[in-house]
């Protein structure tokens, strides 16, 4: 991938237009994770901790190198993220505590249950 926008004026993100190859059309099961991804987006967008304009701004300030390492989901967990820290729902502090707590328990749901 090129640092150039597709089209003058546009930014790297917006591939509005230009080509791209086939758009794969099979269908994929989505992970756990990436469900409560979604959930969390929409519950946290319903109570207004941020909007659609909040979370596209964060995306689209993410950089090229984003959009080439990070999945989708990836990307739209560090969005909600960014955008429920701006809202004052939890500190970076906060986060990095309950992140700690969180591991502490292993790395799979058996592990966590046998606490």
């Amino acid at each position: 991938m090129t640092n150039d926008p597709p089209f003058a004026g546009h930014r790297w993100h917006d591939m509005g237009g230009g080509a791209a190859g086939p758009v794969p059309s099979e269908q994929h099961d989505f992970s756990l994770w990436e469900k409560r991804v979604d959930a969390l987006m929409i519950i946290a967008s319903s109570k207004g901790h941020f909007t659609v304009d909040g979370l596209r701004r964060v995306l689209e300030d993410m950089g090229e190198d984003a959009f080439e390492t990070m999945t989708y989901y990836e990307r739209w967990i560090a969005s909600v993220n960014q955008n429920l820290i701006e809202a004052g729902v939890y500190t970076t502090a906060e986060l990095a505590q309950r992140m700690t707590q969180v591991a502490a328990r292993g790395t799979t749901y058996g592990e966590a249950a046998s606490d």
